[in-house]
């Protein structure tokens, strides 16, 4: 669950400032509302073009989850210009490589490719933003293939599936308790009406955005969107996410059983997101637990008392809405979930009674800094953060989260623990595996 950052113990990392500053991005919002970010950067002949669209699973209602990322599928099944499974064919031939995820707040398209076919990406991505076929037999076709992903990716994966539980139970109010794939009952159900005006509502210019890293001349490559884009209307304003998680009111237990080899425990509190001054306390604390072998948890749980196969904690930085902070072991053979549960929160307790050490903090803050030095070799990396701090306030965000970084003390630590992780207020998942 937990990304493991690159270790980076060294002095200079503290001084490091980003190569591209954030005013040397070229930031644009064309008439019909389309955000676009360009950065230049000339070290190879390559650009990674991304469409993010501000529309993932916080979007859906109860009964039709899953419809953003049925529609993710979707958007490769051709246009009236460029017909079925052309959009992937045209990318290989002209020897590049294109994806797309969907999240609980966003979906994104993205292809990297040789800069002199920046023109046939353009076009590419322009014509399916509006002018998708959503053959009802595509999308039957579809729905069997989306089913099977969920077979194979939660309900067939120990961990995905507790996940999905942990989360059901820990929002009552707000679609973050939804799974990103969708409940199979629903992505069963979903009715080709409901997906074209869902289509119709979300992928409109004025939600979303184009953000292109690479080797071109940021001015010509905003004409050429400018000259394909710019002519798609801009949509109604989709309706706004108001849903809002109320305070828990005590503890929420979920136990299930599963064919897997050994159990598995998560455990999750509610956390505020990155508007919160505590966001960057929380995001060094997840490196302080689960960055590395050096970290707290795997320190102690897995290499000097070999209670567990692996154990971390995880903070999601980038989410819109305030979110969960995850605690997680699998036990060792031998060893009992209730073991882990009881060890997991024994470490809790100890963040909130002593001060993590100075080299714990240092630590955390160097890999931190280190995973975005790393991004910086990756235009498709670097666009990728571009767009993520963009989503979530504004792509020069991303100079600022340094600041805030770097100023976390281990008293910052202490207090979070003690006001975001309390006792009472905990949602536990165990998985057990069956006889």
């Amino acid at each position: 669950m937990r990304k493991i950052l690159a270790f980076l113990l060294v002095p200079f990392l503290l001084g490091w400032a980003p190569a591209q500053a954030a005013d040397a991005v070229v930031a644009e919002t064309l008439d019909n509302g389309l955000r676009v970010l360009l950065l230049e950067d000339h070290r190879s002949p390559i650009v990674s073009f991304q469409v993010w669209y501000r529309v993932g699973s916080r979007d859906e209602r109860r009964g039709a989850t899953g419809i953003a990322h049925f529609l993710e599928h979707l958007m490769f099944k051709g246009t009236p210009t460029h017909g079925r499974g052309q959009f992937a064919r045209l990318v290989e031939q002209n020897g590049g490589q294109d994806n797309a995820f969907t999240s609980q707040d966003v979906t994104s398209y993205f292809v990297d490719i040789a800069a002199d076919k920046l023109d046939l990406v353009v076009e590419l991505e322009a014509d399916r933003m509006r002018n998708l076929l959503l053959d009802p037999k595509e999308i039957e076709s579809e729905r069997q293939v989306v089913i099977e992903e969920r077979r194979t990716r939660t309900e067939d994966d120990p961990g995905g599936f507790l996940g999905e539980e942990v989360a059901s139970i820990a929002f009552k109010a707000h679609p973050y308790g939804f799974p990103i794939i969708g409940w199979t009952a629903d992505i069963a159900r979903i009715t080709p009406e409901e997906i074209r005006a869902f289509y119709g509502t979300y992928y409109v210019p004025n939600h979303a955005m184009v953000v292109a890293v690479g080797d071109f001349r940021a001015p010509d490559a905003l004409e050429r969107i400018k000259r394909r884009f710019g002519r798609i209307p801009r949509g109604p304003a989709p309706p706004p996410v108001l849903a809002v998680e109320p305070p828990p009111n005590g503890e929420r237990h979920v136990v299930v059983r599963k064919q897997a080899e050994l159990p598995i425990v998560y455990i999750a509190y509610h956390v505020p997101n990155h508007r919160s001054e505590d966001a960057a306390p929380l995001e060094v604390l997840s490196t302080v637990l689960s960055g590395g072998r050096a970290s707290r948890l795997y320190r102690s749980l897995v290499y000097e008392r070999r209670l567990a196969l692996e154990a971390g904690g995880d903070y999601a930085y980038f989410s819109v809405d305030p979110n969960l902070f995850w605690f997680w072991a699998t036990p060792m053979p031998g060893q009992t979930a209730e073991t882990l549960e009881k060890e997991l929160l024994a470490q809790v307790e100890l963040l909130k009674k002593e001060r993590v050490t100075d080299e714990e903090l240092q630590r955390a803050k160097n890999q931190i800094e280190a995973a975005f030095v790393f991004q910086e070799d990756s235009i498709h990396r670097r666009a990728s953060l571009l767009a993520r701090f963009e989503v979530i306030g504004g792509y020069a965000q991303k100079d600022q989260f340094f600041t805030k970084i770097r100023a976390v003390t281990a008293a910052d630590l202490a207090r979070v623990a003690r006001a975001w992780f309390p006792e009472d207020k905990k949602n536990v998942g165990i998985l057990l595996p069956k006889d």
